[in-house]
């Protein structure tokens, strides 16, 4: 899918569907939450949450105290609920409107979240050059977290086809510019019950 064509698939979705009505809903992320308590970082770390869109997940960070926290998805509109949800919090965020195989930053976050976003890129350009980002991103010593449909889940996700990643895939595809740290596979129910299963894995940067 070209990227024109991408952003406007994903303002469609956020334009025509509520947030508990999409697949990958989830009021309380509490994997991503359970790996950040484990890699056990400070209030000041500098977090992004990649496709965060409506995501609860920066409001639990929010909760636990962060204090640098970035938001980037593809859509306007999902950014634009999120802020609307979070209120005058909102203003605590640096939400950023991008396609993340755009996404170019200098080397200071100490974590970059990411889930269900990583397994739409489906052309081997992207994907290079949404490690290349990350590996440009992220400090040394800091954590990536990525979720993806394993190899066991299903290979579309919102009518879009997937690439479907094991734990081991995962581990060879970030190497030898991340080193894994934690990995587990879990299912997901979807609010109409479907279940999905995830491959999720913490890496240090190397």
């Amino acid at each position: 899918m070209e990227k024109p064509i991408r952003k406007e698939y994903w303002e469609n979705v956020y334009q025509s569907k509520e947030f508990h009505q999409v697949g990958w809903f989830q009021h309380h992320p509490t994997v991503s939450l359970d790996i950040i308590e484990f890699i056990n970082i400070s209030e000041n770390a500098k977090i992004i949450d990649i496709g965060g869109g409506e995501s609860y997940l920066v409001d639990h960070l929010l909760a636990l105290g962060f204090k640098n926290i970035q938001v980037l998805d593809i859509s306007a509109k999902a950014i634009w609920k999120a802020k609307s949800r979070l209120g005058k919090n909102a203003e605590k965020i640096k939400w950023i409107t991008e396609d993340i195989v755009d996404f170019n930053y200098e080397k200071d976050f100490d974590l970059w979240h990411d889930r269900a976003v990583f397994h739409f890129l489906l052309k081997k350009d992207e994907i290079d050059q949404y490690i290349d980002n990350a590996k440009n991103a992220i400090k040394q010593g800091g954590h990536l977290i990525i979720g993806t449909f394993s190899d066991k889940g299903p290979d579309k996700c919102s009518g879009l086809p997937v690439k479907q990643y094991s734990i081991s895939n995962l581990e060879s595809t970030f190497y030898p510019h991340f080193k894994l740290i934690q990995a587990l596979n879990l299912d997901h129910y979807t609010p109409s019950g479907q279940v999905q299963n995830y491959s999720f894995c913490c890496f240090e940067r190397t």
